[in-house]
């Protein structure tokens, strides 16, 4: 060990699904041990993200029908414990979240080399499970403590090293929102072609704007006319403000590829605007979960609707790769102290800003 690790820590618990008065930031919680397999991180940043406030207060439970925004501050009362996390399991209280982690490794467990010490690193996470089947995985800061915390233990082999100049902020930006925006990229097979995104001014849609263009697509950004000038400047083509009827926009077949993060009552225009064997990809659905398909237009078009939540190792590895060639560079919109946790994602909610939000632990 390089430095001497204290016996508690500062870390914000969730103590319940519900509003923000969930999250409990404390200064006397017991400094998590490494075990056999995983490295201990001291946190240096840690992003904040959608799957982190739908957690919070409980909206992937299936008694949910509205929009994100809509309890983000207060929870859904209708949300029911046993389905309110993503996965089948039901959250572990009290919780540490967040999915995107920056630190240092600082000590590892006996099964991990202690060459691993001082690495600068992320954290996968979309983690797999532990018998790496497929479609099997968990995340980060849900069915295990995450980043919110001054430290924070992840397995060796979730746990990447990075070589960059970036800041700490940038680097805690990648991990849940890239790596979101790539499997969709990577899934839907997407190349030079025309593609639009959604929600394209938040962390995963501007990194998929980001993402689309690394791969030669020409890009239509879908967000406020506010956004404009940011999305343009990550590489977008073109930016149509998301009041936009889209069908009115574009007209029918226009599109080879939508990536979608926010569902909702306009949905089934996505499917419209898609050209003949077009792909439809989702990792969100931030303005309400619950859609009308027209069975004829999937089948007539020979459309290909595909969910995106589990991801191959090539999507990580592509990411750091991306990292560390220049490719790609995320926007950091604001940072907040870790004890502010609550007024970042009254913030977060409000999507008045493009790019991450980001939160810096004590030191």
């Amino acid at each position: 060990m390089n430095e001497k690790i204290p016996s508690h820590m500062a870390a914000v618990h969730l103590v319940r699904h519900g509003g923000l008065e969930a999250l409990c930031y404390r200064e006397d919680i017991a400094t998590p041990v490494a075990g056999q397999e995983d490295v201990l991180i001291k946190v240096a940043a840690a992003g904040i993200n959608n799957t982190d406030i739908n957690t919070r207060v409980g909206w992937y439970s299936k008694k949910v029908r509205d929009s994100t925004n809509t309890g983000g501050e207060t929870g859904f009362e209708l949300s029911d414990d046993e389905d309110a996390a993503w996965s089948d399991e039901p959250i572990a209280f009290p919780r540490i979240q967040g999915a995107d982690c920056c630190g240092i490794i600082v000590d590892v467990g006996e099964g991990v080399p202690p060459s691993r010490v001082g690495e600068r690193v992320i954290v996968r996470s979309m983690m797999h499970g532990v018998d790496n089947h497929p479609f099997e995985c968990r995340t980060f800061g849900s069915e295990c403590d995450g980043a919110f915390a001054q430290y924070t233990t992840a397995p060796s082999r979730e746990t990447h090293k990075v070589d960059c100049h970036w800041s700490d902020a940038e680097l805690a930006s990648i991990p849940c929102a890239y790596s979101t925006a790539e499997n969709m990229l990577h899934r839907a097979s997407v190349g030079p072609e025309r593609v639009l995104v959604t929600g394209a001014s938040g962390g995963v849609g501007s990194a998929a704007v980001q993402l689309a263009k690394r791969r030669g697509s020409q890009v239509t950004a879908v967000a406020s006319t506010s956004k404009t000038r940011s999305l343009l400047a990550l590489g977008a083509d073109e930016v149509i403000d998301r009041n936009t009827p889209l069908v009115d926009a574009f007209g029918t077949g226009h599109f080879d590829v939508v990536i979608d993060l926010v569902a909702g009552p306009a949905w089934p225009s996505l499917l419209e605007i898609l050209k003949r064997g077009g792909r439809y990809a989702t990792a969100g659905a931030i303005a309400g979960p619950l859609v009308e398909l027209d069975v004829r237009t999937l089948y007539l078009k020979d459309l290909t609707l595909i969910g995106c939540t589990f991801q191959e190792n090539t999507v990580f590895e592509n990411l750091v790769r991306y990292i560390e060639h220049g490719e790609i560079r995320p926007i950091v919109a604001k940072t907040f102290p870790l004890r502010e946790i609550r007024k970042a994602q009254v913030e977060f909610l409000a999507k008045k800003f493009t790019g991450k939000l980001v939160l810096i632990p004590p030191a």
